[in-house]
């Protein structure tokens, strides 16, 4: 029963986490800044040059931030990433869909691969953004 358990506890339900090439990233910022200012708010973002085709900042709460690069996952597609409805984002290539409160896990069928997400740190109106 011991060896049951152990082949069974070893299926994959992980989430695919490298369909997207992995590049090094290191982004600073400041909320203050003009360009940044619709994402002083909760619910609110800007778009920040880096990462492989620009990088969503999105607010949740004031405190908390996600941020997300904007290569659609099936890594086909030359046009970055929209934001829709600050819900989603979407690659006009394929029309998949991937929630940005979700950590960018694919909300259209037969999308295996997340949106990459990014680390977000925050201290003060500074915000750096960096790989995991």
């Amino acid at each position: 029963m011991f060896v049951c358990i152990l082949f069974f506890s070893c299926a994959d339900n992980t989430q695919i986490g490298n369909c997207l090439p992995n590049i090094n990233i290191e982004v600073s910022t400041d909320l203050n800044n003009p360009i940044n200012i619709n994402a002083q708010t909760p619910g609110g973002f800007t778009i920040l040059n880096g990462g492989n085709k620009g990088i969503l900042l999105f607010n949740i709460n004031s405190t908390s931030f996600v941020a997300f690069d904007l290569l659609c996952p099936n890594n086909d597609c030359s046009t970055p990433m929209t934001f829709e409805n600050g819900l989603t984002l979407k690659c006009e290539c394929d029309d998949s869909e991937y929630s940005v409160h979700l950590g960018g896990a694919p909300q259209t069928n037969g999308s295996n691969c997340p949106a990459r997400e990014y680390r977000v740190l925050k201290n003060g109106t500074s915000i750096r953004i960096t790989n995991f």
